[in-house]
């Protein structure tokens, strides 16, 4: 995936209600007119969505007879988690390097202080 669909498909995710038409479409496929039912926006305000949904490659349309179903394309989802994995294990490597380096300095011998050693 380059970085410009990356972009693409995290700024298709930005919008919320985006982000809820993919989870119903997580469910199952919908139409449009499906899809729309519970906005209170127009029909071609939910085309609009599909169609950046669609841009980013997050969702296909089909056509099934006289129905033409919006599918998620899971395929991206993978790619993105793939992405964010690979930020994820190296973050964690450096939050293990820290930890390693904060147990070696609490069971290295301490040095005295000299308040310590006037009691």
């Amino acid at each position: 995936m380059s970085d410009d669909q990356l972009s693409q498909v995290f700024s298709a995710l930005a919008d919320p209600t985006r982000r809820d038409i993919i989870a119903r479409l997580s469910a199952a496929d919908a139409t449009v007119n499906e899809l729309a039912q519970p906005y209170d926006v127009s029909l071609q305000a939910v085309s609009k969505h599909i169609r950046v949904l669609e841009d980013a490659g997050l969702v296909t349309r089909t056509r099934d007879a006289q129905r033409r179903p919006v599918h998620l394309d899971a395929e991206v989802f993978d790619l993105m988690t793939k992405w964010i994995e690979r930020y994820r294990r190296q973050a964690e490597a450096r939050y293990q390097r820290l930890d390693a380096v904060l147990a070696e300095m609490n069971e290295s011998p301490r040095t005295s202080r000299p308040e310590e050693d006037a009691s």
